[in-house]
């Protein structure tokens, strides 16, 4: 704020007074950003510029994911070097792989499935959803009627997949035992197929 004031301070009094000027100027340029690049304009042009800073916001997303979301990569609970360095590497491994089941998920998720078109709109405008995602989060449901999910409630759809070790009643213990796995639903079956089809 110093900036915008002018201060008269003595003895025997303090008094202040804006500068207006300075005041404007800056109100002028409120809500506007430079973004520089020291690659020629051959190699990326403006708005890839302004996409590619626009592109951190999916690094905090994942470091906001790796520290406090969903994989907790602290506390660390190990001395040694190694240690250390192969549970970080985990920790990123596992988000390797939630981002891949992310975008695999999109048509089950609250996600905007029209990534085509956020690599071309206009990088300065406003992000607009898709009006597909719109219906989704209104509605709660997808085109055929069912659940619209979040990541974690469709892990939690999927957590109902059971595989048992069964043992016939009344069977000698020698007996070898066996395994069942309930049948997906639907809804589980499809997004094991999603999951199915990703290609690294």
């Amino acid at each position: 704020m110093a900036k915008h004031l002018a201060l008269v301070i003595d003895d025997q009094r303090f008094d202040y007074e804006v500068r207006q000027d300075q005041v404007a100027a800056e109100a002028a340029l409120g809500g506007i950003y430079v973004i520089r690049t020291s690659l020629p304009k051959e190699r990326i042009s403006a708005p890839d510029a302004v996409r590619s800073y626009k592109s951190l916001s999916d690094v905090e997303r994942a470091f906001r994911c790796l520290i406090s979301i969903d994989l907790l990569v602290r506390p660390i609970r190990h001395r040694l070097e190694d240690r250390v360095r192969a549970h970080i590497f985990l920790c990123m491994l596992s988000y390797y792989v939630e981002w891949h089941m992310l975008e695999a998920w999109r048509p089950l998720l609250f996600a905007d499935e029209d990534r085509q078109a956020k690599a071309k709109r206009d990088p300065v405008a406003s992000a607009k959803r898709s009006d597909e995602a719109l219906r989704k989060a209104a509605t709660h449901t997808l085109e055929d009627g069912t659940p619209t999910h979040s990541f974690r409630t469709l892990l939690e759809e999927l957590a109902c997949i059971v595989r048992n070790m069964c043992h016939r009643v009344g069977a000698d213990p020698s007996e070898p035992t066996f395994l069942m796995t309930t049948t997906p639903n639907p809804r589980q079956a499809r997004a094991l197929a999603l999951l199915d089809a990703i290609r690294v």
